[in-house]
């Protein structure tokens, strides 16, 4: 039986390709998904062999080249540079064990379900030595090609209601399936301390039980997750409990809750939704009918589990081009990497992140400390504010000392930088709550400086520009069925306020609330 010395190799083997072959299909890839990175044949000739010529390790590797590579191979890059498991280890706990952050999922899933300890472990090893890579890869494919449409259609069905974010305009017709109300929308609230007034409030914690349908579909979202190398963090989340939201502020409470006991119950929905959608067998979700059985659990957040996120349209003034025409803003799309949990496959806003404190649970409360956050970690290349990569080892991560280049720019004068909320809703699809909002930089000095800097992390696999002054593009673009439900929400709630401030920068389609 043939040895390989790394996983990458192990892949590229497996695919009958010889390493000339398979920097001829990266750089095609590359090309084709508008990736930035490169990788020569004397660079690969290192990877595979997981050390350089000379023997030392390979050291740390381009950003860039890691997502490329990521990209190809739907596969974490720490996972390809590692030593292939010999057939049948992961049938192990400690097998699993090597797949970051499980074992708080294990943990949890033995308390939530009264199993024994390490019996979660082990039921996820005798899965995943019995696992279909080729079936796992083809049943997240079927779920991604479910369209948004058939999504708003099955929840509203669900939940008998039409009252739903949805838009109208001239040759538009677009429905969401965030749930949202008159005072929730034309916010236009700058997102400044004063009108953040949402507040820290631990409660006592009561632990999740489980029944067997509900423990077994955890054992295989968990399966799922170590087989397609999606990365996975027991990281603690802001649950929401009360919420007021208005044009005079956000208002509300919250408690920390673990991402686990979110991953492994209400997340489920989403591809439970899916699964049904992808092979037509009707309306039969059991989860759903559990957690999330009608509107009256979705709007009573106090009594679930409802994580949240941040998503922003963010819009950049760029100046007059010759080869692009007028001044105007450069709109920022992003497609959603299989690496994630939720979402994956999917277009988007970005930044788009879940709210959750990093190290100081009561300031990181604020919409705009979590968006700030995400500006640093997805387009402005802070690796070290992306907790999901190791321990937070920094005291005050976003201290103003630690700043990016263009973040400091951008703060260093009043007016560079806008920030606002434009909406907020309830998710149908997963009962998550979601702050909507417009990022503008209104200093066009900041394109030539940083626009070339601006890159995505793992999370996306690709991104897209579009101009705010191209109507038609951006006419289509919010009709397409690849959209996320939460980040389509985040882009028409910004787009109607862009409308609004931009000036001769945006000629952006007209359209109205409808449905609401």
């Amino acid at each position: 039986m043939r040895t390989f010395r790394t996983v990458l190799e192990q892949r590229i083997w497996e695919r009958r390709l010889t390493l000339e072959e398979f920097v001829e299909k990266a750089e095609l890839y590359a090309r084709e998904h508008r990736e930035p990175g490169t990788l020569g044949l004397r660079h690969l000739q290192r990877l595979v062999a997981g050390r350089r010529s000379a023997g030392e390790p390979l050291g740390q590797m381009k950003a860039s080249t890691a997502r490329l590579l990521e990209s190809m191979l739907d596969t974490p890059v720490e996972e390809l540079l590692s030593a292939p498991m010999e057939r049948g280890s992961a049938a192990t706990p400690a097998g699993v064990a090597v797949h970051p952050g499980l074992e708080g999922a294990f943990e949890w899933l033995d308390g939530a379900a009264d199993w024994a300890s390490g019996f979660a472990a082990a039921k996820v090893g005798a899965a995943l030595k019995l696992a279909d890579i080729g079936a796992l890869q083809g049943r997240r494919s079927r779920r991604n090609a479910v369209g948004r449409r058939q999504v708003v259609d099955a929840v509203r069905q669900y939940y008998g209601t039409p009252d739903t974010f949805a838009i109208r305009g001239r040759g538009l017709d677009v429905r969401t399936s965030v749930v949202t109300r008159s005072e929730w929308n034309d916010l236009r609230l700058p997102l400044e301390p004063d009108r953040e007034r949402l507040t820290l409030s631990q409660r006592v914690r009561v632990t999740t039980l489980l029944d067997e349908d509900c423990a077994e579909a955890a054992v295989q979202r968990l399966v799922m997750t170590a087989a397609l190398g999606v990365r996975f963090a027991n990281l603690p989340l802001y649950r929401l409990v009360e919420i007021d939201v208005s044009a005079g502020g956000i208002g509300g409470t919250v408690d920390v809750a673990n991402f686990v006991e979110y991953a492994l119950t209400m997340d489920l929905l989403e591809t439970e939704l899916a699964d049904a959608l992808a092979s037509g067998s009707g309306a039969l979700y059991p989860l759903r009918d559990k957690y999330l059985p009608d509107v009256e659990a979705v709007l009573d957040t106090g009594r679930r589990v409802c994580a949240g996120g941040v998503l922003s349209l963010v819009a950049i003034a760029r100046p007059a081009d010759p080869f692009r025409g007028a001044a105007d803003y450069a709109l920022i799309v992003q497609t959603r990497s299989h690496q994630v949990v939720n979402a994956a496959g999917k277009l988007a806003v970005i930044p788009k992140g879940f709210h959750q404190p990093l190290t100081d649970p009561r300031a990181d409360v604020r919409i705009g400390a979590t968006l700030r956050r995400e500006l640093e970690e997805e387009l402005f290349g802070r690796g070290d504010v992306d907790a999901t990569a190791g321990d937070t080892r920094a005291a005050a991560p976003m201290h103003p000392g630690r700043w990016s280049a263009p973040m400091r720019w951008l703060e260093d004068e009043p007016g560079r930088m806008r920030m606002e909320c434009t909406g907020f809703g309830l998710n149908l699809v997963s009962g998550n709550y979601e702050f909507a909002t417009l990022v503008v930089i209104e200093d066009e000095e900041f394109w030539p400086r940083f626009g070339g800097q601006l890159e995505a992390n793992w999370e996306a696999s690709g991104l897209t520009l579009y101009s705010s002054l191209d109507s038609e593009l951006i006419t289509d673009l919010v009709q397409q069925e690849a959209w996320s439900n939460e980040g389509l929400f985040a882009l028409l709630q910004g787009l109607r306020r862009l409308r609004e401030i931009g000036g001769s920068r945006v000629s952006l389609p007209s359209f109205e609330l409808s449905g609401l």
